[in-house]
Order: structure tokens, then sequence, then C-alpha cells
């Protein structure tokens, strides 16, 4: 099977989970801080955000209030601190697609991801027709 890259997914914040979007058919632009991640919407294509709400240069949620403010339609994830009902009440009410909590299992982490984005999932797919022999 032949994977095309569709999708230019920019991903703020969220090293740990890099390994999640292998296999997608994106192209995924990784960066630790938000004022980075700021110039990459002035030079790149920019389908989707996945950020975590806490950046060490733009905490409490800035960048994705700033991406909204100016991009309200664009997909994005709101990875938010495990327990921590403000973040979520927050980020739901910035209007974020989805909102996950930093602790949540790699599974479902990639289930709402291509959900949000709109992707198939592989493992999803292959768990779907695996073929048990007896």
């Amino acid at each position: 099977m032949v994977i095309i890259a569709e999708m230019n997914v920019l991903a703020v914040g969220v090293e740990d989970r890099v390994g999640e979007f292998n296999g997608l058919p994106v192209r995924l632009l990784n960066m630790a801080h938000g004022s980075d991640a700021i110039h990459f919407f002035k030079t790149d294509s920019i389908d989707s955000v996945v950020s975590h709400w806490n950046l060490a240069d733009m905490p409490n949620g800035q960048f994705l209030k700033k991406l909204k403010a100016v991009k309200p339609d664009m997909p994005t994830i709101a990875i938010i601190e495990a327990n921590n009902p403000q973040q979520e009440i927050e980020a739901r009410m910035l209007g974020v697609s989805a909102v996950v909590n930093e602790d949540c299992g790699d599974e479902y982490f990639r289930q709402v991801m291509t959900s949000v984005l709109g992707l198939p999932n592989e493992r999803a797919i292959e768990t779907l027709y695996a073929v048990k022999e007896f």
C-alpha cells in the first residue's frame, strides 16, 4: 500500500507523541515552542494543529487562542494536563475540535487524531481485518 502525504499537520509541544503519526498520510511539522510554530503559518500551508495547552513560551493556551482567533475553522486538538477540568473547559470553549489528556493511551490518542483529521487509522483497519487461525 502506498500512502501519500495529504495534510500538513503542525504538532507543538507534543514531542512524546510524534510516534503516533507514523503510517498516517501526513507531513508532520514538529515544533517545541509556539513562537516557532507561528512562523510556519507564514511560510507553509498548515491543514491542522495538535498542540499542548501549556507551552513553555505560551502558557495557558495562548498559542491555541491566537490560532483560533485567526483560523477558527482549522481542525485542532488540544492536549491538556491530566485531571485539569479548568483547561478542558477553556479548550472546549475556545472551539478546538478535540481535547485529550496528556496521559491518555497511545491508541486512544491516535483514534482521536485520525477522527479529527478525517484520516484512516491503519492500526484499526489491521485489527478489523485480522484473520484468526484455528
